[in-house]
């Protein structure tokens, strides 16, 4: 179990390398870009060198909500959706303008940021497979009880996610250690507790629990 969750920690981060070295390769052409466009239509030298910083830096804060929304299971808000789309689409079409008036031209001058928008969907759907759900923040005892009682149905991509081995078999892994780890009263350690042993977010220990209770995890 572990070595799996090694393999894949590695492979996040070799994919995090790859999307900031394409990130670092689109933020300069398209900073040349964007910087040529405002000066061709009449922006002093200080707003042509503030403007494309605005739109990358819109493009980085709203990345960075949406990739610590997925680390918790979450695909983040609208805001940050919105800000990101339209940051890239600013960045392709500033791209894209000042390229050479020709099919090939465009196409080479789109490229980082495209190569970049898509690389970067790929992360964040490989934190969406790792992830077990958001993170509730923290709760009572007594709460969390109450909410293992909800109904929770996996939606049909979680449903095909579950089968892939290595995620089932952590969720057998934790339905294993949470056998073996019952409290004095005999009773079952709460979502949360197995959430944190395996550090994932509490509403996936609860999953975990009631998936085991019900005979799903073997």
């Amino acid at each position: 179990m572990e070595s799996n969750i090694r393999a894949v920690r590695r492979i996040q981060l070799t994919t995090i390398a790859g999307v900031g070295l394409l990130a670092g390769i689109a933020a300069v052409v398209s900073f040349r870009h964007m910087h040529e466009l405002c000066l061709r239509h009449g922006e002093d030298h200080l707003a042509a060198a503030l403007i494309p910083l605005a739109v990358d830096g819109t493009i980085v804060v709203a990345s960075m909500s949406i990739l610590l929304a997925n680390r918790y299971g979450s695909r983040g808000g609208a805001l940050a959706w919105t800000l990101l789309i339209v940051g890239s689409l600013a960045s392709l079409g500033a791209n894209v303008a000042v390229a050479e008036p020709s099919v090939i031209g465009r196409i080479i001058a789109a490229w980082p940021s495209a190569a970049l928008i898509g690389s970067y969907e790929l992360l964040m759907a490989q934190i969406r497979r790792v992830s077990g759900g958001p993170t509730d923040g923290e709760t009572t005892e007594v709460a969390d009880q109450e909410i293992e009682l909800e109904e929770y149905q996996p939606s049909p991509q979680e449903r095909l996610r579950l089968r892939e081995h290595d995620v089932v078999d952590l969720h057998r892994t934790a339905w294993r250690w949470a056998q073996s780890n019952r409290l004095p009263d005999g009773a079952l350690p709460s979502g949360k507790a197995i959430a944190f042993q395996f550090e994932r977010s509490a509403r996936w220990g609860r999953w975990i629990k009631k998936a085991g209770l019900a005979g799903e995890l073997g």
